[in-house]
């Protein structure tokens, strides 16, 4: 017999064959249940003295929680049961046996506090909570390669490990590759755009590094992003398409995961979009007493603008040239140009974007590169790949834990990671 999903069985009028997680066991004597749990759902599994087999009868007293077991059965009417309907079983085995006790609680009602939750994760996974947090990730990273594939772009993957910074800084992970020293990638931004001069339009999802001793609630020292990189555009473009693929993102969200977002008492909505400047960001801010540096907003300054622009992806265009990274153009191409052809999009309060139009004339590249403190011999496969005809391109990247974050409203961003890496944590 094949085994068949919880969700499924609920249609079933024949026996099945269920596999799955021991959720909780209730003894009430002469009646005892089992809620059965896998990734589709719950079932009540019910056995009654003298009328169950004596040895299952005895089992389902015997269940440790979170122990795999197979249960063969059949399905009958239940008013007072989960969805209407409850497993009376024929037999039950063990598969796996849950240690007892749990070194966490897993359950619904759970308040183990998040560090204990993620150095016992393959235990955290179990729950309600979590799997709902993890199946919208899904659903979100899915629905991003999607919207990009169905226009053409495409799907590409880009190297982990780098001869030389990506983004500028200091900030990297070294790595021993066989007699050299090498990094973990940054970003993927130097491939993509290379890939982007030839192949045109990319999109990809990858992970990449970043060694900053920080410790917040936002950041990770690992993390994915989702990129894309389309040849023939300018900033504008990119940016356009950025609204439009997180409008759909959120609506997929909503049409397929209305029982994980009940979970989470979450109601979304499809949000709006809208463009200002960083000149008219600035001051627009300062009117409502919020001061922020010439090229850069703060944590401050972006939940103001959730607050002034609720439900809405706000980009901030025209952002300063020294605010932003080496590739990013200048204003117009000029290379004494005080503003950029870059961007950041802010969404519920906090940056969830950074992109923009990239220089693609190995000329300027060269002295951005310098005007950064970076030496253009390390980048030269880079700068060289622009010499044998390169088309304007422009780009962005959006990491998937930040935006499921954001999107989720979850206090900390290691709580929407499967195996968060920072710096004190390594492990599981």
């Amino acid at each position: 017999m094949q085994r068949t999903l919880i969700k499924d069985a609920f249609e079933k009028t024949d026996q099945v064959l269920l596999k799955g997680w021991v959720h909780e066991t209730r003894d009430l004597k002469k009646v005892r249940f089992l809620i059965l749990k896998d990734i589709s759902g719950r079932i009540q599994v019910t056995g009654i003295q003298n009328k169950t087999d004596e040895k299952t009868f005895e089992l389902l007293d015997n269940l440790n929680r979170e122990s795999v077991v197979q249960v063969i059965g059949t399905l009958k009417e239940c008013a007072q049961a989960p969805n209407g309907k409850e497993l009376i079983p024929e037999s039950i085995e063990i598969i796996a046996k849950a240690k007892n006790p749990l070194p966490i609680d897993a359950s619904d009602y759970s308040k183990t506090e998040l560090p204990l939750r993620l150095d016992n994760r393959f235990l955290d996974l179990h729950s309600t909570r979590t799997q709902a947090i993890f199946k919208i990730q899904s659903t979100i990273g899915a629905s991003f390669i999607e919207y990009f594939t169905n226009k053409g772009f495409i799907y590409a993957h880009t190297p982990s490990l780098i001869a030389a910074s990506s983004e500028g800084g200091t900030e990297l992970f070294k790595a021993k590759y066989f007699e050299k020293e090498v990094f973990l990638a940054q970003s993927p931004q130097l491939y993509k755009q290379m890939i982007a001069c030839s192949m045109e339009n990319m999109v990809t999802i990858t992970p990449v590094w970043r060694a900053e001793k920080h410790n917040t609630v936002r950041h990770l020292n690992e993390c994915r992003q989702m990129d894309i990189e389309m040849a023939f555009t300018d900033a504008k473009t990119v940016l356009e398409e950025m609204g439009s693929c997180i409008q759909y993102i959120v609506k997929q969200v909503i049409k397929k995961n209305s029982e994980e977002l009940e979970v989470l008492k979450l109601k979304l909505e499809i949000p709006k979009t809208k463009y200002l400047t960083f000149a008219e960001t600035k001051e627009l801010l300062e009117k409502n007493g919020i001061k922020i540096p010439d090229d850069d907003l703060t944590g401050e300054a972006e939940k103001k603008l959730n607050e002034l622009f609720p439900n809405t992806l706000t980009f901030v265009t025209d952002w300063p040239m020294k605010g932003k990274p080496f590739y990013i153009m200048p204003k117009d191409e000029d290379p004494n140009a005080e503003l950029s052809e870059g961007f950041d999009a802010i969404y519920k309060g906090m940056e969830i974007s950074s992109g923009g139009q990239r220089i693609h004339i190995p000329e300027l590249l060269e002295k951005r590169l310098k005007a950064n403190n970076l030496d253009p011999k390390d980048f030269k496969s880079y700068i060289d790949s622009f010499r044998f005809g390169a088309p304007p391109h422009s780009g962005w990247s959006i990491g998937i834990e930040r935006f499921t974050q954001v999107l989720l409203e979850i206090s900390n961003v290691r709580e929407v990671c499967m195996f968060p890496r920072d710096r004190e944590r390594i492990t599981p």
